[in-house]
């Protein structure tokens, strides 16, 4: 098996971050109630600015009880559709993340086989759709 290469950047250490990344790991960690800050966040950390805006986009679209505002898609809805975005483009970390929290949600292991073969099953049928340029006849309502 392959070593992964180290991140390309040095992460952030959670005991030694200046008080403004502090603030944000402290409120990734009440928010997603677990005890320690993911890799990512760590190495969003270097770029304060960019910690604070991709925290904040995050949480109020994956947590947006946190923020106090309700949504229509419960928290495993919102993590499938994260974890099929994120097998889609190949991102092993996210991979690894959103499926620990569909794990954590109540997806059992068969169902999250039937996600990964609906994500499967579409990117097929989009390349084929896509690659032939069938023209759109199926159309959503418009409101």
């Amino acid at each position: 098996m392959a070593t992964r290469s180290p991140a390309t950047v040095r992460l952030v250490d959670e005991a030694s971050a200046p008080a403004r990344v502090a603030a944000v790991f402290q409120d990734i960690k009440t928010t997603k109630a677990i005890d320690f800050v993911p890799n990512f966040w760590r190495v969003l950390a270097t770029q304060p600015d960019q910690l604070e805006r991709v925290w904040s986009h995050l949480k109020a679209l994956m947590h947006p009880e946190a923020c106090g505002r309700p949504s229509r898609l419960d928290p495993l809805t919102r993590e499938i559709i994260a974890l099929a975005v994120s097998a889609t483009n190949g991102c092993a970390y996210c991979v690894n993340s959103h499926t620990a929290a569909v794990r954590k949600l109540g997806l059992d292991v068969e169902a999250l086989g039937e996600v990964l073969a609906i994500v499967s099953l579409f990117n097929s049928t989009n390349t084929l759709a896509d690659g032939y340029q069938v023209e759109p006849d199926v159309l959503p309502p418009q409101e």
